[in-house]
């Protein structure tokens, strides 16, 4: 068994398209049709069940897909491993972030990064946190930034902090005075919200339903400075993260905190256990934790 033949073999299980697969890796569709059924030959069973013009992977196929991705990433890490010790001083980072905290941990993370190490490339990803999951299983990201907890066998998570959720109210508002308010109002006063698959607002709906409603926006956006900008032209009030909201240090609107309302969740890195962890994923984690040690407190 050769590792090109399994380099083939994984081009093919990514597309399930013999003429995709031999276009992907530059070769032609009968060599690749032939080093496939030389590959099933040596292992003794078939890899694909060829029905017409549709290809799917047999159960044998699927196990050898699992060791040929541990193989493929163990050879990355030996690579990485190597560059590092060699003193290579380029590289890169790929991190997956939820939307909701890119907008005000990643941006002075990145800036503190770049200051110190300015020839390393820095690749940032706004993710759902399945998707997040899904790319760092199949190593298509260094790190993840989620919500924890994040269960799973073969991650692990670095907590970073907690934060709360708070209202956000136009100038000029009812509420504008106030120096804290209740999530009931949330049943009388109109609000945009994040949709419902959005951690964010299953967090609200889980506090709201204890008070025995659910909030009933008149808008739900899915970004959060749309969400800002609707506050602004006093369509109604959100809820988002207060470090967020503080960071924006936006005049036109007034940020209120919650009362008894256990709107807060926590913060973490995820990363693949078994992932060679360069000096410079280290020391980009390093800065992520000290940007949160900075804005505790004292937001932005």
């Amino acid at each position: 068994m050769e590792l090109r033949q399994l380099e083939y073999f994984r081009s093919v299980c990514q597309e399930l398209h013999f003429t995709r697969a031999a276009e992907k890796i530059g070769i032609s569709q009968p060599s690749l049709s032939q080093q496939i059924r030389l590959l099933e030959h040596e292992i003794g069973t078939p890899l694909f069940d060829r029905i017409g013009k549709k290809t799917a992977l047999t159960e044998s196929g699927r196990l050898l897909l699992k060791y040929t991705q541990n193989i493929f990433h163990e050879l990355e890490q030996a690579q990485a491993a190597i560059k590092e010790l060699n003193g290579l001083q380029r590289g890169s980072i790929s991190i997956g972030t939820l939307l909701t905290v890119e907008n005000y941990l990643i941006p002075p993370t990145l800036l503190n990064f770049h200051r110190l190490y300015p020839a390393i490339k820095i690749s940032v990803l706004g993710l759902r946190t399945g998707d997040i999951r899904k790319n760092l299983l199949e190593n298509k990201l260094d790190i993840g930034i989620v919500f924890l907890p994040m269960e799973d066998s073969e991650l692990e998570t670095i907590s970073l902090y907690k934060e709360e959720l708070a209202l956000a109210v136009p100038n000029g508002h009812s509420l504008e005075g106030e120096d804290a308010v209740d999530l009931e109002v949330l049943r009388t006063i109109p609000s945009i919200l994040l949709p419902e698959t959005y951690f964010v607002r299953q967090l609200i709906n889980k506090s709201c339903s204890n008070l025995g409603f659910l909030p009933q926006p008149i808008f739900e956006i899915t970004t959060m400075e749309s969400l800002i900008n609707m506050v602004v032209k006093g369509v109604g009030v959100t809820i988002l993260p207060k470090p967020y909201l503080e960071c924006l240090n936006n005049n036109k609107i007034r940020v209120i905190p919650i009362l008894n309302s256990n709107l807060v969740r926590e913060v973490g890195i995820v990363y693949r256990k078994d992932k060679y962890m360069s000096a410079a994923i280290r020391i980009f984690i390093d800065e992520l934790k000290a940007t949160t040690i900075s804005f505790r407190g004292s937001i932005c």
